[in-house]
């Protein structure tokens, strides 16, 4: 019953009209982006000019494809990344960071996206108007993936040398403090290699699930960064995607084959380790896996050998199988509604329409405003007051959980978990009111450092030396200060 369910919930986020499968290589730029009917394997579209390294493309609120491209030479500069609307058939939209950007990824809302660099920063704008929020030095080594958790609470980003850490996004969105780095809620080097694969759960859980080249796969606590399950494989994980039931999870490997696990992610005391001996093993692959995805009709897997296919989620055999053309390696896939790519004349209508802009290439103070002071202040207040009645709801919930925990009941653990994910997502709603706040305060500080700036100026003017000369012992001047 919960796959039904599962399968149901999939297509309507899908849209009635059926999905469409996204495809690309990182090979090169001329063989582009590939999009087909995943119902009868026909052709849709071609978008030239496009090659995207592992993890760099992305669907921005059905509306957009986002994709970071690979840099030429392997140097450091001279990165981009292009947008195409799928409503209207016109250019990409091109910008072009400080750096090359490999892994990219967007919150749920498409409000914020975020890039990782080989150097180890990672880059976070606000697509709306394109404002560079945030960079920092995030690891010592390559970006390989990043995700967002599904509340947009978090994002979790990992690297070359297997080191996963979780961010606040209360802290990325901080415009205070630009300069200062943000606030590092966990980190793991339990992985000995890179890290291929990185996802959350949508369940109360509150986990998300880690793949790496050293063979395994791990289930981690996103609250506080505990080891929940081990799953251990022969060969190097490149990609891994969860069943939408969320009871098993798919790892391709670099030989080709797809390893099939049942995930037990629940309330455990103690990490466990899942055996070889307990995966199923789907073959047909001829190279290594690159991308999984789920879609209605089953799951979809590409690889190095230049093919994608389709497979029946029951049966676990091949449906249909896509070639993508003769450059090679698929490095990523996407699913799409179908009506997406439907022209503007067409009577169906998007929730929402998500505004885009050219991406900065490095962070810009706020443009100056004076307005809204005396609102700021009562907002100001109003914060106060909802952040003491939040610290009186959370001191109550905490002693109950203590008298809970005295008691040693498992329903203790499962309100200390709900009360957390509240918190998170409060804060985060909060964020965007405490920007504004910090928009408005900056912007009167720099116009009073401006103005500052002018009145020094004007004293150290010749003329305003000589006004002063004659000023001085004049009585109609005396007690006359600014």
């Amino acid at each position: 019953m919960r796959l039904s369910v599962s399968a149901i919930r999939i297509e309507r986020e899908m849209g009635n009209g059926g999905e469409a499968l996204v495809a690309c290589s990182d090979r090169s730029m001329g063989t582009g982006i590939a999009i087909w009917d995943i119902r009868t394997g026909d052709p849709l579209l071609h978008i030239p000019t496009c090659a995207s390294p592992p993890h760099g493309l992305l669907c921005l609120g059905n509306q957009f494809l986002v994709a970071s491209q690979v840099n030429k030479h392997g140097s450091v500069g001279g990165g981009a990344i292009f947008t195409w609307p799928l409503k209207k058939s016109q250019s990409p939209l091109r910008s072009y960071p400080i750096e090359a950007i490999g892994p990219i990824s967007c919150t749920m809302d498409g409000v914020y996206l975020a890039g990782g660099a080989p150097s180890g920063n990672v880059y976070i704008w606000e697509v709306a108007n394109g404002r560079l929020l945030k960079t920092w030095r995030a690891h010592h080594k390559s970006l390989k993936c990043m995700a967002f958790s599904n509340d947009d609470s978090v994002l979790i980003s990992g690297s070359d040398d297997g080191m996963i850490c979780v961010w606040s996004m209360v802290s990325l969105l901080d415009m205070e403090n630009l300069e200062s780095s943000p606030s590092l809620l966990h980190y793991s080097s339990e992985h000995r290699s890179s890290i291929s694969g990185l996802l959350t759960t949508s369940s109360a859980n509150s986990t998300f699930i880690s793949s790496s080249l050293d063979g395994t796969c791990k289930a981690w606590d996103l609250v506080s960064g505990r080891l929940i399950q081990t799953q251990e494989h022969p060969l190097g994980i490149t990609a891994i995607v969860l069943h939408p039931a969320e009871r098993f999870l798919l790892g391709g490997s670099i030989d080709g084959r797809i390893f099939v696990s049942v995930l037990n992610i629940g309330l455990v005391d103690d990490p466990f380790v899942v055996a070889e001996d307990q995966l199923f093993v789907l073959e047909g692959h001829k190279g290594s896996i690159t991308a999984l995805a789920f879609s209605t009709l089953g799951l979809i897997s590409a690889s190095e050998d230049g093919t994608v296919r389709l497979w029946d989620a029951i049966s676990w055999v091949t449906i249909r199988r896509f070639n993508y053309q003769k450059a090679g390696a698929v490095t990523n896939l996407a699913l799409i509604p179908h009506s997406s790519l439907l022209t503007s004349s067409n009577h169906q209508r998007v929730p929402y329409q998500i505004r885009l802009s050219l991406l900065e290439k490095c962070p810009q103070p706020e443009a100056n405003s004076s307005k809204g002071t005396v609102a700021l202040l009562h907002s100001c207040s109003s914060l106060k007051d909802h952040q003491t009645s939040l610290d009186f709801r959370t001191n109550s919930l905490n002693h109950q959980i203590f008298e809970m925990e005295e008691a040693h009941t498992p329903a203790a653990l499962q309100m200390k978990l709900e009360t957390s994910i509240d918190n998170r997502m409060w804060a985060t709603r909060m964020t965007k009111h405490v920007m504004e706040i910090n928009k408005h305060l900056q912007s009167r500080l720099l116009d009073l450092m401006q103005n500052r700036l002018l009145w020094s100026a004007e004293d150290d003017s010749p003329t305003a030396r000589k006004s002063k000369k004659l000023k001085i012992g004049s009585p109609s001047l005396e007690g006359e200060k600014l």
